[in-house]
């Protein structure tokens, strides 16, 4: 016997707000019936698995003790500014010169997440 993995929760001020962010991050859509003001929101994404946003009282206040590592489906780095201009920052920069490495961003609520290398940026080095 096994467990599935239903969905990854993330406790959040605006639980709504940070899914949207999610939501165009990961190309996938919001739970349809889901609306600004809703403490509990998600977002579907492929096979099943959900992101489930949980609006809570307390602010983030330390580093994640899990997160999300994210293979873009264009290079790392159009990847980084793409989620830069949808409102993440940057927390870590781990490229190094030969392409390999990877970037620490975090969402507007702060909660950390990576951008690994993607398929055709492996490919195009050795690392």
């Amino acid at each position: 016997m096994v467990s599935v993995v239903q969905n990854v929760a993330i406790d959040c001020a605006d639980a709504y707000g940070l899914a949207r962010f999610w939501s165009a991050v990961t190309g996938r859509p919001l739970y349809p019936e889901h609306r600004p003001g809703d403490r509990e929101t998600q977002v579907l994404l492929a096979e099943g698995l959900v992101l489930y946003f949980n609006q809570v009282p307390e602010a983030k206040t330390v580093k994640n003790r899990i997160h999300l590592c994210l293979r873009p489906e264009t290079s790392r780095d159009q990847e980084v500014d793409r989620l830069s201009g949808l409102g993440a920052t940057l927390v870590a920069d781990h490229r190094n010169p030969d392409g390999s490495g990877w970037v620490v961003l975090a969402d507007p609520e702060g909660n950390e997440f990576c951008v690994l290398r993607s398929e055709s940026d492996r490919a195009a080095t050795t690392s």
